[in-house]
């Protein structure tokens, strides 16, 4: 398998993240090349929202991808966030705005 950018895991291929999918792909095609290369994150912001989508749909992972673009700006967070596999019953799909403390990062130190 070729290797890519973006997330190569399983996942389902309905319409809204064919759709959400293909935004933020043509994104990175097009106009990331002019916003240049200064993520603080990794995976990149464009990379999480792939993922994002991918695994969680069009609504919360759309959502989640806005959030941790408003995270990435001056005097936010850094550092590796990554998507987390899955989501806890709080964040329900009427709750957007609980998926702001998402991090797939472990809570032990």
């Amino acid at each position: 398998m070729p290797k890519t950018r973006n997330w190569s895991g399983r996942w389902p291929r309905t319409p809204g993240r064919l759709f959400g999918t293909g935004f933020v792909r043509f994104y990175q095609l097009t106009l990331s090349g002019f916003v240049g290369n200064s993520c603080r994150h990794y995976p990149t912001c464009s990379e999480f929202a792939y993922e994002a989508i991918a695994r969680h749909g069009l609504w919360r992972g759309g959502f989640m991808g806005l959030f941790r673009v408003m995270r990435c700006g001056p005097g936010g967070t850094h550092g590796i966030d990554l998507v987390p596999e899955r989501l806890d019953r709080d964040q329900a799909w009427y709750a957007p705005w609980r998926l702001w403390r998402i991090s797939g990062k472990s809570d032990a130190a």
